[in-house]
């Protein structure tokens, strides 16, 4: 008989949402309106700033942002310890990745890696909350010292926060994505958060084909969001508190099971923070092991997934300026773990989890 499987990821969906879709239907009006505005609206003012755009996606409403600060030819602080998708925007609006390392813990860039890379023509930069883990405050004064604008790639976490302000307040430009592996999902989907007025404006225009009224000022995109997918997005707000606690509460579990194990190290926890865990990232500190375990994983009918990327290792971004040797980014990269964290993860899977990542540990 086959064992029970155990998915990596789950989308918190259902009848609710189901229903908020069927009105959309109802209105014969699909395409991005008022249903999207109201999205917007409920995002803005969770976060707690004055304008929230929707996008298709975050990496559009990266690109957006780029493209709208004009940065064609300029040099952008990336972390090289991240989904592709944030160095890609900076590419597709002519700029030029320089990719960076991140701390070995936090799995994010700092202040100090940020101060290496920094060169005065720079206008803006791009550090990753990755996994829901928000960054270091530091990081956005230091930023401001400089002159340069903080463009958050944050993903993964919408509901984060450091002390009680939200991720998505504190950059100068946060963007979000409602994957369905983030937080909150609308399928596909992402959203800009900012308190810039006349940013909010261009951001709004761009993805509209740039059009300013009734006249096309600037050249533009269709990153519009559907109404459709706008409905998902506004029922998942309704649950956004829900969603985040349990999170919280099954990535107690897992730091309390896996503490007893050597050779592996808990997901991060920072102080002063509130993390989404959008992913629970653990890091194998015992060489080699980190895909031995997958593999007993999976053996297992258990989804598992590593961390994310260390970009300066895929083929196409080899050629990019890097400073430093990026040595954290590569072992995370090569033994950070991702576990399965959802709602509907029971206590007896976690411990399954634990025992199996022990025993594999143990051989």
């Amino acid at each position: 008989m086959a064992k029970k499987l155990i998915p990596l990821a789950v989308p918190d969906v259902g009848e609710e949402e189901l229903e908020e879709i069927r009105k959309v239907l109802a209105t014969g009006f699909l395409t991005e309106g008022v249903t999207t505005q109201e999205f917007e609206k409920k995002v803005a003012e969770y976060v707690g700033v004055k304008h929230a755009i929707a996008m298709t996606s975050c990496t559009t409403a990266l690109h957006t942002v780029l493209e709208c600060l004009n940065i064609k030819g300029q040099e952008v602080i990336v972390p090289d310890y991240t989904y592709p998708a944030t160095a890609e925007a900076v590419i597709l609006a002519g700029g030029k990745p320089v990719l960076v390392d991140v701390d070995s813990e936090s799995m994010n860039m700092t202040t100090e890696t940020l101060e290496q890379a920094y060169d005065s023509s720079m206008t803006v930069f791009i550090p990753v909350s990755w996994a829901g883990v928000p960054l270091e405050s530091k990081l956005y004064k230091k930023s401001k010292e400089l002159g340069l604008k903080c463009l958050e790639d944050a993903a993964c976490s919408l509901g984060a926060k450091i002390g009680s302000e939200f991720v998505g307040k504190i950059a100068d430009y946060s963007c979000f994505s409602f994957h369905p592996r983030k937080v909150i999902t609308t399928g596909e989907g992402g959203m800009i958060t900012t308190d810039d007025d006349s940013m909010a404006e261009k951001f709004h225009s761009y993805k509209h084909f740039g059009a300013k009224g009734t006249t096309f000022e600037t050249i533009g995109t269709n990153y519009k969001l559907s109404n459709i997918l706008s409905a998902l997005g506004i029922v998942q707000m309704r649950k956004i508190e829900k969603i985040i606690q349990v999170r919280i509460e099954k990535a107690k579990i897992y730091n309390e099971l896996l503490s007893k194990i050597n050779g592996i190290r808990p997901a991060y926890v920072g102080s002063d923070t509130r993390q989404t865990f959008q992913t629970y990232a653990c890091y194998v500190e015992k060489d080699d092991y980190r895909d031995k375990i997958r593999k007993s994983l999976a053996d297992e009918n258990i989804q598992s997934q590593i961390g994310t990327y260390a970009l300066h290792l895929e083929p196409a971004y080899r050629n990019y300026k890097r400073i430093g040797k990026l040595k954290n980014s590569e072992l995370l990269f090569r033994n950070a773990l991702s576990l399965p964290l959802h709602r509907s993860l029971e206590l007896e899977d976690q411990n399954r989890i634990c025992k199996i990542i022990s025993q594999t540990l143990s051989e």
